[in-house]
């Protein structure tokens, strides 16, 4: 019998060390074009309506921006979920959040209506965006879902954008599953704000 909780002892820590290792492994190095302090990079995308949206039309107001892989990824569908929560305290700081995403425009309206926020959604179907920005991520949607989505998807991002268009925060998930707490984002929009 002690031989066997020798193994599952020794098997327990080896899995909490590798969850520990992939938690906690470097991250993907922030593209230079999103670096804090630079200004947000002119791109073209398209509304929820399909209205031509451009980056530089943010100017102004300040902006919550974050890019997500899609509707079938339950990370990305948390995240939405965890924002409404705060989605009033931005909106009250005069700020606009954006969700850039490569799904199709029928299913970003569903996914809006759903949370009864006026989120905005700005599509980037043909990763166009996706890869100006360095945010590539390749073959990684999951084979049931290719055919619909495609094999390529967006590496989960989010950035604080001031008034004037520079970018204030940047938050590059380590891997698909880590994305910030939504308490953090706006934190860095009232910093961002306050400066």
């Amino acid at each position: 019998m002690t031989d066997v909780w020798i193994w599952l002892i020794a098997g327990a820590l080896i899995v909490g060390i590798a969850y520990l290792w992939y938690r906690n492994r470097p991250s993907r190095p922030v593209p230079d074009v999103l670096r804090r302090g630079r200004p947000l990079p002119d791109f073209s995308a398209v509304d929820e309506r399909g209205e031509p949206v451009r980056s530089t039309d943010l100017r102004g107001a300040p902006a919550v921006m974050i890019f997500v892989r899609g509707n079938w990824c339950p990370f990305c569908s948390r995240q939405v979920k965890d924002l409404t929560a705060h989605y009033k305290d931005m909106v009250d700081l005069g700020a606009r959040l954006i969700f850039v995403t490569p799904k199709p425009q029928e299913t970003t309206r569903r996914v809006a209506e759903f949370f009864e926020v006026e989120f905005e959604f700005w599509l980037d179907e043909s990763l166009t965006v996706t890869r100006q920005l360095g945010l590539l991520l390749e073959a990684a949607v999951p084979e049931s879902y290719v055919r619909e989505y495609g094999a390529d998807t967006i590496w989960p991002t989010s950035l604080v954008i001031d008034a004037d268009g520079i970018i204030r925060y940047v938050d590059l998930s380590k891997n698909i599953i880590d994305r910030p707490d939504p308490k953090t984002l706006l934190r860095e929009l009232q910093k961002t704000i306050e400066a």
